[in-house]
């Protein structure tokens, strides 16, 4: 397999505080890889450098061999990296419709030939991407509906469309069962197997280990910003740093 992504060695620093520390790891192309660890262990953080939205301290990371240090959040996505959030943040006076478009109008180029020439052209194809995503999770029929009107579970999907409507070749799902119940969550373990079937590359941060291990091929741990662990969900389960670390037992 292609490593699609690659982390060497990176580390970020707040003040005094070493959040992520000297971490390698890697996804291959296709792969659906967990990311697990305590509170505090830096999960959010890494995927916060991937994404652009924090600049590493040290180290590299690569996208299809393409460093992408230092690049702005928009040029990550259009490279082909999407994500969600811990925290939603879906525009709660806006459509369903709306909220999914901003996806895909984030990774649409825009110059000055398009603005003047291609607008009816840019606007079919934001509209497309738009259906499409919206059709993959099921909200097609509450396209008009304002977002604050959704159900929290159903809000979930929204933004989950909207990182789908940017059509990523990388997916990154940080804590989307936060807040569901045990149906919520099954629900969305099939979903996510779904997604990824069809050939999309997924990583998500979850505390949800039933579904970390019922779907990931492969889980990273961080632990005080480090990886302990790396390795298929039975390896995991039994890694006595991990144990120790993630589960409180002293192994």
């Amino acid at each position: 397999m292609t490593h699609l992504l690659e982390i060497e060695n990176a580390s970020r620093r707040f003040g005094g505080v070493l959040a992520v520390n000297d971490v390698t790891a890697h996804v291959d192309e296709g792969e659906l890889v967990g990311l697990i660890g305590p509170n505090g262990a830096g999960k959010t953080t890494l995927f916060n450098l991937i994404s652009g939205f924090t600049p590493l301290s040290a180290g590299t990371v690569r996208f299809a061999g393409t460093p992408i240090n230092g690049l702005r959040t928009n040029r990550v996505a259009r490279l082909g990296i999407s994500r969600t959030f811990q925290n939603l943040r879906v525009f709660p006076n806006m459509s369903v419709f709306d909220n999914v478009s901003v996806g895909a109008v984030g990774t649409l180029p825009q110059g000055p030939l398009d603005a003047l020439f291609g607008a009816a052209k840019r606007a079919d194809a934001i509209s497309e991407r738009t259906w499409a995503a919206l059709e993959a999770v099921g909200l097609t029929h509450v396209a008009d509906e304002l977002a604050a009107n959704l159900p929290y579970g159903r809000r979930k999907y929204l933004e989950i469309a909207r990182a789908l409507a940017m059509q990523p070749r990388f997916l990154i799902l940080d804590e989307p069962a936060a807040g569901l119940n045990d149906t919520e969550t099954r629900e969305l373990a099939a979903f996510i197997k779904r997604l990824h079937g069809q050939g999309l590359t997924i990583m998500l941060v979850e505390h949800d280990m039933n579904l970390v291990m019922s779907i990931c091929q492969r889980v990273l741990v961080l632990a005080t910003g480090r990886k302990i662990a790396d390795g298929p969900p039975e390896v995991i389960r039994q890694d006595p740093a991990v144990l120790e670390a993630y589960l409180g037992v002293d192994a």
